[in-house]
């Protein structure tokens, strides 16, 4: 690669691929791996501008739903740059991990001051614990973002202690038409545009965003994912019109 290519590399997603179902694509890890890679630097604020400040009120919703305790430990995966980690972390348990595949996240991570909190690299399809490992897990917005979803859910279930807690925050489709319909518009044509110029991302990763919650599980279909990997107790909680959704799955046992 010349030191020009170096500087302007290929996008992570070109237009055929997002034509198509991006979860399909076997490239997909390593390409959301250079998504987030790019995009991290504008990251919170492209979160906050285009939530319109809600993405942080969907976090602490989270982690209320989550019934923290004090002796709790506590895992979230898929962290980026650290607001739900943190936002467990202000709840007061006895450890917080926070777990990412992609470094340059980590880094502004890392750089927040005011918590005492470990972050670590590790794929959500492989974690580096023991069974049993963890009181409450947690992914916010990350599952859609795996290769195999339903490997991620059972990595888990096994790292949870018996009677531990599942926290999965996730996009999805509203339900009401008129609802869906302007929020389509937002995310597939608005959004894209203006979150693409804040960032100056050249990866793809905001075209790739509507596209993956289009063709990611159902709620219905999230729940019985849930229910295969061996989770019971599954609710869910719909926010600001249905555009995100709090789903808590419990482990069986005390």
């Amino acid at each position: 690669m010349t030191p020009a290519d170096a500087s302007n590399p290929p996008p992570a997603w070109t237009e055929p691929e997002l034509a198509g179902n991006p979860h399909a694509d076997a490239g997909k890890p390593e390409k959301v791996r250079r998504m987030f890679a790019a995009i991290a630097h504008r990251y919170d604020l492209n979160n906050r501008l285009h939530s319109f400040w809600r993405d942080q009120a969907w976090r602490r919703a989270a982690v209320r739903m989550a019934g923290v305790r004090p002796a709790d430990r506590v895992l979230d995966v898929a962290c980026g740059t650290g607001d739900l980690t943190r936002a467990f972390a202000d709840a007061g348990p006895a450890e917080v991990i926070g777990a990412d595949f992609t470094p340059q996240m980590l880094d502004i991570a890392r750089a927040k001051r005011g918590r005492v909190i470990e972050y670590l690299e590790a794929d959500a399809q492989n974690l580096p614990f023991p069974d049993g490992r963890f009181d409450v897990v947690s992914i916010a917005f990350g599952i859609r973002n795996v290769q195999r979803p339903e490997r991620a859910l059972a990595e888990f279930f096994r790292v949870l202690a018996p009677g531990g807690r599942l926290i999965v925050l996730e996009f999805a489709e509203p339900r009401l038409a008129p609802v869906r319909w302007i929020n389509g518009l937002y995310t597939k044509r608005v959004m894209p545009l203006t979150a693409t110029l804040i960032s100056g991302d050249r990866s793809g990763a905001y075209r790739y965003l509507p596209r993956s919650v289009e063709t990611f599980l159902t709620r219905e279909e999230m729940e019985r994912a849930l229910r295969a990997a061996g989770f019971a107790s599954v609710r869910q909680r719909a926010m600001t019109f249905g555009v995100c959704v709090a789903y808590r799955a419990d482990k069986p046992g005390a």
